[in-house]
């Protein structure tokens, strides 16, 4: 962990140059390191965890190391990040979900540009990407993959991070409501392709949607 923050840091340092040295000069360098790292030791596994099951494994540690510089840079802006030394994690990962989400983002946009220039070059078809964890669940991926982009990411914030509406909507930029709207028709529609055998509600839910796994 030490060793991911203190990359991260010296990354920052020279990809924003006076900025950050702007930043430092107004709390003492080692104050926001240890709130940094504070920060870190909440949510690095977390969102290695999240990026793990949507990105190819190659891809994995560089989206998290620019997603733990993303929040370095943006310290200052994370919401709940109190002065103690370990803040609650329910306060801090959906807004830092909502990062690496950026990021993935990023990372997508950029394969995509790739594989066009790829195309061009090489005027062959291009090969899908398989994600090796999908072989268990073929059945349960297929169906996910019927959804769109957005429904699609609710129902595997809320299934696979167990995050309420309410935390989804922070990571995803809806309404509390629009989640719940967009969850509810999406497991509906998973029950159906499913033919009866969604595993998803068993023991999920409560009165706030929040998983009791």
């Amino acid at each position: 962990m030490r060793a991911i923050c203190r990359t991260v840091k010296e990354t920052a340092r020279v990809r924003t140059g006076r900025r950050v040295e702007s930043i430092q000069e107004q709390e003492p360098a080692r104050s926001r390191e240890q709130r940094y790292e504070g920060l870190a030791r909440v949510v690095a596994e977390p969102l290695h965890r999240y990026l793990r099951r949507r990105a190819d494994a190659d891809q994995v540690e560089d989206i998290l190391a620019e997603s733990m510089l993303v929040l370095w840079r943006r310290l200052d802006d994370v919401p709940g990040l109190d002065v103690g030394p370990v803040p609650a994690a329910d306060k801090v990962l959906p807004w830092c979900y909502g990062v690496a989400r950026g990021c993935l983002s990023n990372a997508r946009r950029a394969d995509r540009r790739r594989l066009r220039l790829v195309e061009r070059l090489t005027r062959t078809a291009a090969v899908p990407t398989v994600h090796p964890h999908y072989g268990d669940h073929e059945q349960l991926h297929a169906a996910l993959g019927t959804l769109g982009e957005t429904d699609r990411e609710v129902v595997l914030l809320w299934a696979w991070e167990e995050l309420a509406p309410r935390a989804i909507a922070e990571v995803t930029g809806l309404s509390a409501n629009a989640v719940s709207i967009r969850l509810h028709r999406a497991k509906k529609k998973l029950a159906v392709l499913l033919d009866g055998k969604n595993g998803l509600s068993a023991g999920h839910e409560t009165a706030d949607g929040r998983s009791t796994r």
